[in-house]
């Protein structure tokens, strides 16, 4: 088989790597059984204060809701893992076991467990509507007959999260009630036997990795009462008895307010084999921190069956025609003489190192610059699928890298981008009992030597001199930054307004919803903390030290004149304006003649609105229809 000479030097370990990420991805899943009690105290209204305003609404609904945000959230975060809905209290059956009083909700072409898709959730925020007459409530535990829908909820469940093993996926059920004493109507034996045979339920699942949550829905005049039985069937006790509620309630409010936006959750991105020198080596795992969120990738899809395409290679006889299996060796022309390579030949090649990270050496902390992290950090841990040994040496070089004030040199990448990266010891911090900030190792990736340049280089004058600040202006400028400093602040404060557009209009597409939700931008400037007396009086004082008391700010765009590239890009707005004013933009969108205008002529609209010019002739029309509202 003949090579490319392009690809001749493709990264096979890049492949690899692409493996491991599916299979990290296997390891990372996450299925959940969303139990809800669907008793008739479920239905009863009540009254909930949103905003301001008080309304009308049952915890049947508020539990469908936080669901049905939940559902349309996942897509987004985490499009692999699982769900099933199940309710319990039902007049209808439908489940695995075919047990009384418990319905788990599916739609056709989907397993009760599986991923959710657009139908489900569109099924779904429209099956209050219809549950009363479909499903049916009723009370699943009396006292004159041995049925348990709450044991039978828990063991459809169970049955539900048998596929998969504990240790590569984790599993929960998550139970929303209002009813704290689900066996208050049962007295003498007949109750402490059903509680028992519950909770010995409960702690089969438990036992087979399944953790169970409990969202408590309360009611106005009556606080839940944790205690009373389901304190047991989770096994709280202690402190973590007394803040339960408190944090299952924010974690009810989460649910409810959960944002479009796509987060890296505490999960194993890859894992590395960290080579101290030959013969020892340590199991690491590899989690992301802080990244840069990017809309998902492009997923191609069968125009009639709206799956999935999937890409197959054959190789095919050019003599016969007939189906080969894929070739051992490769040839690359060179001189009139083909040079043939067997595929382990070209894979030793190609490698630049035998292990994935591989120690240097060692600097002091004082030689890292701050300018050398371009990309976000890795956090490195040790793998628990690791040796005793292996945690030992860990423990050792982290404790005596932070006695000696020392960060680790090492060779990582692969070979299409080898690299070198710093590796830097966190101590752990511990507050009030809890630990902020775990041991580990921060590892962060050095800069090649043309990745760095000198700032002097771009802001020089023609005699190589740079202006440099004064000590008024360097400290206007800092009065500045205090005066519009954000306190507290954390980059989850704020959410990426073109990715809630794009998450928004794609969840209006999916369920055919006729409007696309109107989402906040939270990066605009806030007027009103500007307009302050101080952080007006700083403005100003920060601008008269800088471009002087004379200053024109409608007239002037920078300290000097203006440079050739900004006189012909102000010249081409004039002119852009000037034919802009020649047509009827409003009568040629409305009868439908933007088509008959050439790309020059469109490219007049777009320039004098300041919008971009790039694209096809169609995306340019669609972009002036979007900026006029058409």
């Amino acid at each position: 088989m003949e090579l490319d000479a392009d690809d001749f030097f493709r990264d096979e370990e890049d492949q690899a790597e692409a493996q491991d990420s599916l299979l990290e991805g296997e390891l990372s899943k996450e299925y959940v059984v969303y139990l809800v009690d669907a008793s008739p105290k479920m239905f009863n209204t009540l009254f909930t204060t949103q905003q301001e305003h008080q309304k009308l609404e049952s915890h049947f609904h508020i539990a469908i809701s936080c669901i049905s945000q939940t559902l349309k959230t996942q897509i987004i975060t985490r499009s692999y893992d699982q769900v099933a809905i199940c309710f319990f209290n039902t007049r209808e059956k439908k489940n695995l076991q075919d047990l009384k009083s418990v319905f788990v909700f599916n739609v056709p072409e989907r397993e009760f467990l599986d991923r959710p898709t657009a139908r489900l959730i569109k099924e779904f925020d429209q099956l209050e509507e219809s549950f009363s007459k479909y499903i049916g409530s009723q009370h699943g535990i009396v006292s004159d007959t041995r049925e348990n829908s709450l044991y039978n909820a828990i063991w459809a469940a169970q049955a539900l999260l048998c596929k998969g093993s504990a240790k590569t996926v984790d599993k929960r059920i998550l139970l929303f009630t209002n009813d704290d004493d689900p066996f208050g109507s049962i007295k003498g034996a007949a109750k402490s036997d059903m509680i028992r045979m519950t909770l010995q339920r409960a702690k089969d699942a438990q036992d087979l990795g399944i953790s169970i949550e409990i969202l408590p829905l309360s009611c106005p005049d009556a606080v839940f009462k944790i205690s009373q039985f389901y304190a047991d069937l989770i096994g709280l006790e202690g402190d973590d008895l007394v803040d339960f509620m408190p944090e299952a309630g924010k974690k009810l409010e989460d649910m409810k307010s959960q944002l479009r936006k796509r987060m890296f959750t505490k999960r194993i991105v890859k894992r590395l084999k960290f080579t101290i020198v030959n013969g020892i080596s340590i199991e690491l795992n590899s989690y992301a921190l802080v990244r840069h969120t990017e809309p998902g990738a492009v997923t191609w899809l069968d125009s009639v069956t709206n799956r999935p395409l999937k890409i197959e290679r054959t190789f095919i006889c050019a003599d016969t025609g007939a189906v080969v299996e894929k070739p051992t060796r490769q040839f690359l022309p060179y001189k009139n003489q083909n040079i043939t390579f067997s595929m382990e030949q070209l894979s030793e090649i190609k490698r630049i190192s035998t292990g994935q990270l591989n120690l240097l050496g060692f600097k002091p902390l004082s030689s890292l610059r701050d300018y050398y992290n371009l990309k976000p950090s890795s956090f490195l841990y040790p793998s628990h699928e690791g040796t005793d040994s292996s945690m030992c040496i860990f423990i050792a070089l982290h404790r005596s890298m932070i006695q000696l004030n020392r960060f680790a040199v090492a060779f990582s990448g692969s070979s299409s981008r080898p690299q070198l990266v710093a590796l830097i010891a966190q101590e752990e911090v511990i507050q009030s009992g809890s630990q902020i900030e775990p041991p580990g190792m921060h590892m962060i990736y050095l800069p090649y030597s043309d990745d760095i340049r000198l700032v002097e280089e771009r802001y020089s004058d023609t005699s190589g001199m740079v202006t440099k600040a004064s000590s008024d202006q360097i400290k206007r400028a800092a009065d500045l930054i205090k005066r519009v400093d954000l306190k507290d602040f954390s980059v989850c404060q704020f959410t990426n307004p073109a990715l809630q557009r794009h998450y928004a209009v794609l969840q209006a597409l999916a369920l055919e919803e006729d409007d696309v939700p109107e989402m906040k931008d939270e990066t605009l400037p806030d007027e009103e903390g500007l307009a302050r007396p101080g952080v007006v009086r700083a403005v100003e004082e920060f601008k008269t030290s800088v471009y002087g008391e004379n200053y024109d700010e409608e007239n002037e765009h920078g300290i000097g004149k203006p440079t050739e590239a900004s006189k012909k890009r102000k010249a081409m707005v004039e002119f852009a304006t000037t034919e802009c004013k020649q047509y009827d933009w409003g009568e040629l969108a409305d009868t439908g003649k933007l088509k008959d205008l050439t790309v020059v002529e469109l490219k007049y609209y777009l320039t004098a609105h300041n919008l971009p010019v790039s694209g096809k002739k169609e995306a340019i029309i669609s972009r002036i229809l979007s900026h006029m509202g058409k």
